[in-house]
Parts: C-alpha cells; structure tokens; sequence
C-alpha cells in the first residue's frame, strides 16, 4: 500500500500503527489539532516521534498524494475534520469515517468529501481498540464499502460491510451504546449513591442476589474506568447517540442522561488506581 494518513492521532491511530508491524504502509502522515496547541504540541510531538510518522497540526499540504485516510477524532469534530481536509485531499482518496458519531453526521461528512472528489466510507469500530489493536471489529456502510473491506483486509484487519448506505453501520454502533454506555452511566449512579449513603455493602449483596452470573464488582470497577478514562470522549459520542434516537422519534433522553455522567466523570481528572470497585467510587467522590 501507498501512502496512508490519519486525521486526529490518538488512541486508536496509534493501536492500529502497532498492530500493523510489518505490514504498516511505507509512509504514514499525522494531521492533530493538538500538535498546534502549545499546551499538548510537546506531548503529540513525542508520540509522532514514537510512531515515526510525519506529524502536522493543519491538513495543509499534509493530506496531498495521500491515498487512505482513517479520521479518528472525537465525535464531535468528525464533520469539521472532514470540512477542513476537504480541499486539500487528492482525487480519489479513500476516506474511512471511523468517529462515533450519528448517521446525520455521517452523511453530511460523507457529502463534504464526495463533493471534494474522495471516496467516502461509514466505519463503525465495534469494541475497544485495546488489546485487539487492528483486529478490533468494524463495520462498513456506503457505496464505497466494498473498496474500503479490500484496503483493510490487506492490512489484516477484521471488515464487514453492513450495508450499501452511509450512515448504516453507524446506526448500529449508535443504538448498541445506549446500552452499553448507559450500563457505565447506571453504574456509576447507583455506586455512588450507594457509597454515599452508606449502603454499599447492601446494595452489593441484593444485586448479586438477583443476578449471580453478573460479577457486580468487577463489572462495576470495569464501567467506572471506562468513564473516568474516556468520560469526555464517550460523553460527545453519547450527544451523537441522542440525535440518532432522536431522528427516529424516540427522543433521546437516556442518551443524553448518560452523555452527561460520562462528560461529568471524564472531567474529574481522577485517577482510575487499582482495579477495585470501591476504591474507584472513593476517588470518584473525593473529586465530586
């Protein structure tokens, strides 16, 4: 493969690079609006030294001769990054919207880079990119699905097509998080409480009472590191999630509910520490 760029070089930019190893593309460009900020610019500066890519803060020339770019930002920058790519990218340049981010966004991404001369495709990455790195699942949406599964597969990575328009597999990545972080958000309410309450031990006992098979504990541990970690992150894919439900007449207010525990937990700055679940409710009150 020829030359590959990332917009927006985090978490899972990097996973993919490392999982890559031999098969990595032999040039790989970084576009990150952190690299221009001087507060982040010596930490992005570094990890684009690590990943030996050629970092750049703007799209600029950066994107030029470029022939697969993955966009990887937070949710809601994907259509802005996709606006401010758009007039430098090269015709042809496969653009895999990999965001979380709702299928209105997605669409209109999609008629940003289309209407540039790119090729658009709806990506949804379907489970944390650690430990499984490039082999994390993701779905592909959009006319130009099939072409993206053949760039992927030849990165050994793990496609499927869900379906022949954009926004299709990010519906299924939408509603699949009003559970899954709405699980994290009905976590971190009902520990919190219990623990400020002084009834945790109770409330423990009762859920497991009710549900043997669900290890509470470490379930409950896993969820509260998940928010306290990535909070902001899944809280602006949670503001997605509830336009989804939204368009679809079912309003959204659980999503939104849980995007605002997710972005007031993500902002704490608390540490996660050990894998322990009442120490994670401790260091989540402490900073509350």
């Amino acid at each position: 493969m020829g030359n590959l760029a990332f917009v927006g070089f985090g978490e899972a930019a990097t996973a993919f690079l490392d999982g890559w190893g031999d098969l990595r593309p032999r040039q790989v460009t970084a576009v990150d609006i952190k690299a221009g900020d001087p507060a982040t610019a010596p930490e992005m500066t570094a990890r684009f030294d690590r990943c030996e890519v050629d970092g750049h803060a703007e799209p600029g020339s950066a994107l030029g001769g470029v022939e697969v770019v993955f966009s990887v930002v937070t949710a809601d920058q994907a259509l802005a990054a996709a606006e401010a790519a758009a007039p430098v990218l090269s015709p042809g340049t496969l653009w895999l919207d990999c965001n979380s981010c709702a299928p209105e966004t997605k669409r209109a991404a999609a008629d940003v880079i289309e209407g540039a001369g790119g090729r658009y495709v709806d990506v949804a990455v379907m489970s944390p990119v650690h430990p499984k790195r490039h082999h994390v699942p993701l779905l592909l949406a959009g006319p130009r699905a099939a072409e993206a599964e053949a760039v992927l597969a030849r990165l050994d990575m793990r496609p499927r097509i869900a379906g022949e328009n954009v926004g299709e597999a990010s519906a299924i990545k939408m509603i699949r998080s009003v559970m899954i972080k709405g699980m994290e958000a009905l976590s971190a309410e009902c520990f919190l409480a219990a623990r400020r309450a002084g009834v945790d031990a109770a409330v423990l006992a009762s859920l497991e009472a009710s549900d043997p098979e669900l290890t509470w504990p470490s379930r409950g541990a896993y969820n509260l590191e998940r928010m306290m970690v990535h909070g902001v992150r899944r809280a602006a894919e949670m503001r997605e999630v509830e336009k989804t439900v939204a368009a679809l007449g079912l309003g959204g207010g659980m999503s939104a509910a849980t995007a605002d525990w997710q972005a007031r937990i993500g902002t704490l700055g608390a540490e996660a520490g050990e894998d322990d679940l009442l120490d994670r409710v401790d260091r989540i009150l402490a900073k509350l």
